[in-house]
């Protein structure tokens, strides 16, 4: 059987550096799997290699569990960060854990990744029943990086080779996932069979095995495109850092310079803009990049701008411009991700974390639950840890927000316990 891999248009940018995140549920071969990627690509040194061999063989995951607890348990705790390139593009890899009791640590790299690579264990599955059951981690995981707008989403069939009928398994397992993700409505860029210890179909391509005819599944990542720059809309700059400035310039006139991560859009100098939440007016005088050289500056990159007046501009506000910025909101419906093993209930008093503003926000209601093995609705009192829900927010200041389906940057928040100061959830805002 061959699954489908989706075209690559010519337009998109593959010359970009790819963040790309594994998930999946525990021991289904994420940290295998990036080794064999390194270690196939040649992207590790003989020493690093020797380190990790353990009785005449490589312990390929102990090239990203690096954690003294991670190598005496054999699980993934924190998320790793390797980088390596092929000779058509470079990429960052983030190795999440798939345990349930570290979600937060998958959700907060999946937040910036580009592609998603959920694997998916043959071994742990019915694999001889048409359509086997899936992990309920597979499924989060999968959920999550959904609702996190991860642009590229692929399965990757692991431990295939360790299963009686490869290709039985491959169609049973890919059967299941179309249908979960049929459901769902997540769209799959492909399903690929692969075994992360041997190395089938993971750097060099395999066709047949399986009765699959695609590429690899490094073949796949190089040809995905990177996430977009949200450019369409209209400009806006969380501030981060306050400068005083000075240059030969005689549009800054030794003026203030503001310094943050272009959220959507593009500054260019004589752009009117606003200060929210103050409403106080300017206009851009100049833009620098990251080298102080005077540049426009696009979503995704760093930038300092210089305003043609003195205003009262401080960390946590943000600078919008005029004509189409977004609308300050108290009461927000959300999506959340609920990350703490204290429960979400109606009526706690959380910290919210946007851009670089701290606001107290006070949960109003709960409007439903998500059940993730049938992807149903149901009303709940509370919600525990690792549940997916709609809740509506009361926010003590208006907040500059955006639906999280125009902007990954305006549409998400952070909540944190105001006692003991852990991320309670992540929250990304549904449309009014």
């Amino acid at each position: 059987m061959s699954t489908a891999v989706l075209d690559t248009p010519a337009a998109l940018d593959t010359g970009t550096a790819l963040r790309f995140v594994t998930c999946g549920s525990v021991d289904d071969g994420k940290s295998t799997l990036i080794g064999r990627l390194l270690v196939d690509s040649r992207a590790v040194l003989q020493d690093q290699l020797a380190s990790v061999e353990r009785s005449g063989q490589i312990d390929l995951a102990l090239l990203t569990d690096g954690l003294q607890a991670e190598r005496e348990q054999g699980i993934t705790i924190d998320v790793a960060y390797r980088y390596f390139n092929t000779a058509r593009r470079k990429f960052i890899i983030a190795d999440a854990p798939g345990h349930e009791q570290y979600t937060r640590n998958m959700v907060t790299a999946a937040s910036s990744a580009d592609a998603a690579v959920v694997l998916v264990d043959a071994t742990k599955l019915e694999w001889r029943a048409e359509q086997p059951e899936l992990l309920p981690q597979t499924r989060r995981h999968s959920l999550l990086v959904q609702l996190l707008r991860v642009p590229n989403i692929v399965f990757a069939v692991n431990k295939l080779d360790a299963v009686e009928n490869p290709a039985l398994a491959f169609a049973h397992i890919s059967a299941a996932l179309r249908q979960f993700t049929q459901e769902a409505g997540i769209a799959v860029q492909a399903m690929v069979p692969i075994s992360a210890l041997k190395g089938h179909n993971v750097v060099d391509a395999q066709p047949g095995w399986c009765g699959y005819q695609g590429p690899s599944l490094l073949g796949l990542l190089e040809g995905l495109s990177v996430a977009p720059a949200e450019v369409g809309l209209g400009a806006a700059l969380p501030v981060q850092w306050v400068e005083k400035f000075h240059s030969s310039s005689d549009t800054s006139q030794g003026r203030r310079v503001f310094w943050g991560r272009v959220a959507t859009g593009q500054f260019i100098p004589g752009q009117a803009v606003t200060v929210l939440p103050s409403g106080k007016s300017a206009v851009v005088a100049e833009v620098l990049d990251r080298a102080r050289r005077p540049l426009g500056v696009s979503a995704g990159r760093s930038t300092g701008l210089i305003l043609d007046r003195e205003l009262d501009v401080s960390r946590g506000d943000t600078l919008v411009t005029t004509e189409a910025s977004p609308e300050l909101r108290r009461e927000l419906r959300v999506r959340v991700a609920w990350l703490d093993d204290e429960p979400l209930v109606p009526g706690r008093l959380y910290w919210a974390l946007h851009g670089h503003r701290w606001v107290k926000a006070k949960v109003s209601r709960i409007v439903h639950q998500l059940h993730i093995d049938t992807l149903q609705t149901r009303e709940a009192a509370q919600l525990g840890a690792n549940a997916i829900g709609l809740i509506d927010l009361s926010l003590q200041e208006a907040l500059p927000t955006l639906p999280y389906a125009q902007s990954r940057a305006l549409g998400s928040l952070v909540l944190v316990d105001t006692a003991s100061h852990r991320t309670a959830g992540a929250v990304l805002v549904e449309s009014p």
